[in-house]
């Protein structure tokens, strides 16, 4: 092991937009192969090219309502005390093939139900509400324009137009728009694989009896949801004790099964804090950033062995979930070609003055609490880096730039929101 200095501070700190800009550097050449998968199965997935449409949706000219398909001529000025009577020739009902509804002529009338044929001849349908039956007649109280509450054909999707563009994130009204013309299977990216590894000789495993000075591992299952919640697949590769061999030996094998590998702990300064340097070792172009201008999260770091991205989170799990959010979020989205998932974002006034580190980007936990019509943000004091309950409290974070100094009591704030104002926290 190299002699680096130990137990000091970073020499210097990459700020996040630098750090990231690095990062994306060094993505843009991977590829990922995809697949077809049935689309019950694609929600969440991303789009691996253009889906165009196959057929037109509506496939005819179809009632956007219940009411009668006129010529709308016939319906000209017509009011509820000088109503226009039509004759009612037939129906068409949902269903029913367009040769087998009857053929609407001048002061002639077709009922018709939503989603029916429109009746050759007609080119408008007037609303039930604005008519009144008069035996096998009807009154119309109302005039419409040409096209007035008619789906053209196509309107919905036309033939050969794309409707779910490459990149795009699938949805459930997607899976809908696909399953309304037939289409079984979508072509998607294979799920990433991401490969979680933990390092420490204190950390035991769920189930594992605890020996005083000893932890149980939390974060590796948090960051495993976190990938699952991506609609990733996370590949959980243990824990290995501080010796540099091993964990070299560990991560080079991870990074043949994994497309990224995430590592928790060990990335600090401290004697046992090995990650940093067996990345530079482990290939190249090797570690890229370590030590980024941010709080919490300060250690985390990150490199590129091949094609493939290796982070370095820190162990404490709220630091490890800032640095997973910041920077593991933009690889996958990178990597897969597709935006960031907008955030909900809700704006309060604070409710006491907020101090912060100029030069470091801050990630404040803080509690949303409706009041009135509007919000107040309570930023939280529990913040230790360790201390899940700073998350479990939390039902917002504010992130706060690097050349911002902080807030002063009253002051308006725009925070992103992590579960309902409404839930008790």
């Amino acid at each position: 092991m190299s002699s680096r200095k130990k137990m000091g501070g970073f020499s210097s700190l990459q700020n996040v937009n630098k750090s990231l800009e690095i990062l994306n550097k060094h993505l843009s050449k991977i590829e990922i192969k995809t697949e077809k998968v049935p689309i019950h199965d694609s929600c969440g997935r991303i789009a691996s090219k253009d889906i165009k449409a196959t057929h037109n949706i509506p496939p005819f000219n179809r009632s956007a309502v219940e009411g009668y398909a006129v010529i709308s001529l016939d319906t000209n000025g017509a009011t509820p005390t000088d109503p226009r009577e039509l004759e009612i020739i037939g129906t068409a009902e949902a269903g029913v093939e367009p040769k087998d509804i009857p053929k609407v002529s001048k002061r002639k009338t077709v009922e018709i139900y939503t989603g029916a044929p429109i009746p050759t001849g007609s080119d408008a349908v007037v609303m039930v509400e604005y008519t009144k039956r008069k035996g096998d007649s009807v009154l119309i109280h109302n005039p419409v324009t040409p096209w007035k509450n008619i789906s053209k054909k196509g309107e919905d999707f036309l033939k050969g137009k794309t409707i779910i563009y490459k990149g795009t994130r699938i949805k459930p009204w997607h899976i809908g728009a696909l399953a309304s013309m037939n289409i079984q299977s979508a072509p998607v990216y294979r799920k990433l694989k991401i490969g979680i590894l933990s390092t420490g000789n204190e950390i035991r495993e769920l189930g594992e009896k605890v020996k005083p000075g000893e932890i149980i591992n939390s974060s590796r299952p948090m960051l495993i949801s976190l990938v699952e919640e991506r609609h990733c697949l996370p590949i959980n590769l243990g824990n290995v004790p501080d010796e540099e061999e091993k964990i070299l030996e560990k991560l080079l094998i991870s990074l043949t099964k994994c497309d990224i590998v995430i590592t928790t702990g060990g990335t600090s300064l401290g004697m046992k804090d090995l990650i940093p340097e067996i990345i530079g070792k482990a290939g190249t172009p090797g570690l890229l950033v370590h030590g980024v201008a941010m709080r919490p999260a300060k250690p985390t770091g990150f490199g590129v062995i091949g094609k493939k991205p290796i982070f370095m989170l820190s162990g404490y799990p709220v630091s490890a979930l800032i640095g997973f959010e910041v920077f593991v979020d933009t690889a996958i989205n990178t990597i897969l070609g597709t935006p960031e998932e907008p955030k909900v974002m809700i704006k309060g006034k604070l409710t006491r003055k907020l101090a912060t580190h100029i030069g470091s980007k801050s990630f404040i936990r803080v509690k949303i609490i409706r009041e009135n019509n509007g919000y107040i943000i309570e930023p939280l004091r529990l913040t230790g880096s360790g201390l899940l309950s700073s998350i479990t409290k939390a039902n917002g974070i504010l992130e706060v730039d690097e050349d911002i100094e902080g807030y002063d009591e009253g002051d308006e704030v725009n925070v992103r929101v992590l579960q309902s104002p409404d839930i008790t926290v």
